[in-house]
């Protein structure tokens, strides 16, 4: 094995990754792995890593290569796998842009939720089309402390709990997951959106991603976001047949959020390639687990 293994470094609207590239899924990532790349620390730091592999080479995505030339193998910071990730896959189309594997125009990547359809703009925006959201039936409720608030289940591929709040603050430092109940409702833990108004169809965010903590957006928790909030507007495309777009802002920056009267979300923002690198190998095996 090479000593060495090229990654690079960017983010979207702050919330960053760590880009191992890796065509033919040769370097297995353990989980204790990618935790340590992400440690900000004694590692390269980041909300997690976006792991680029051909579909055709990853037993995951083989059935999308028809599809998609590429798969977005997204790991949270904690090493635990993702189904999507909004923000990433920005991100991850601007690689592909960074080295010639696409130009500007529309693109298609799969992830686990799916074939995502992607627009890089020339002003440098990067469009990503975000599926539908389900709204699962049932009340929610999450805690911070001594306060509780009724939430907005929304799946965008992955789950969220969306809480309108009158101050962000409220939301706390977000250190640990928020509780909420019942259990049930997500099995396997959830991504918690605390939301202020900020105006007509302009709302700001906090978020608790499952796997990462606080970070300094989630975009899949921006769409969650949109469609809690143009619900609680009452607001919804399918009915009316009028598209709805939100602003949403989030401590890293500002995304646009559009649901169709088909149901399609898409999700627009900026996504920067900031440095790019190599890992030492051996270390990797050493932090591998």
């Amino acid at each position: 094995m090479s000593t060495r293994i090229a990654f690079l470094k960017g983010h979207g609207t702050e919330n960053d990754f760590v880009i191992v590239p890796d065509p033919e899924n040769a370097i297995e990532l353990t989980p204790a792995a990618v935790a340590a790349l992400c440690d900000r620390r004694a590692g390269i730091g980041g909300d997690g890593v976006l792991h680029v592999v051909r579909s055709a080479a990853h037993p995951e995505a083989a059935s999308m290569a028809a599809d998609a030339e590429w798969f977005m193998d997204y790991r949270n910071s904690d090493g635990s796998i993702a189904e999507m990730c909004g923000n990433g896959s920005r991100l991850f189309a601007r690689y592909l842009q960074h080295t010639g594997q696409v130009t500007e125009g529309d693109i298609a990547i799969a992830t686990r939720a799916g074939v995502k359809n992607v627009h890089i703009a020339k002003d440098g925006d990067v469009t990503i089309g975000m599926g539908r959201a389900r709204l699962p039936e049932g009340d929610v409720t999450v805690s911070v402390g001594e306060r509780s608030w009724p939430a907005r289940n929304v799946n965008m591929g992955n789950p969220h709990a969306v809480a309108f709040v009158d101050d962000l603050d409220h939301a706390g430092k977000l250190l640990d997951p928020p509780p909420f109940s019942p259990a049930a409702a997500y099995p396997e833990g959830v991504n918690v959106e605390f939301v202020v108004d900020r105006g007509p169809r302009h709302v700001a965010m906090r978020v608790h991603e499952r796997g990462s903590g606080e970070t300094r957006s989630c975009g899949t928790g921006a769409c969650a976001v949109a469609v809690a909030t143009a619900r609680r507007d009452g607001a919804d495309p399918s009915v009316t047949g009028v598209p709805a777009t939100y602003t949403v802002d989030v401590p890293g920056g500002r995304l646009v959020i559009t649901e169709g009267p088909d149901g399609e979300i898409e999700m627009t923002g900026p996504a920067v390639i900031v440095a790019e690198g190599e890992i030492d190998a051996e270390w990797l095996e050493s932090v591998s687990g």
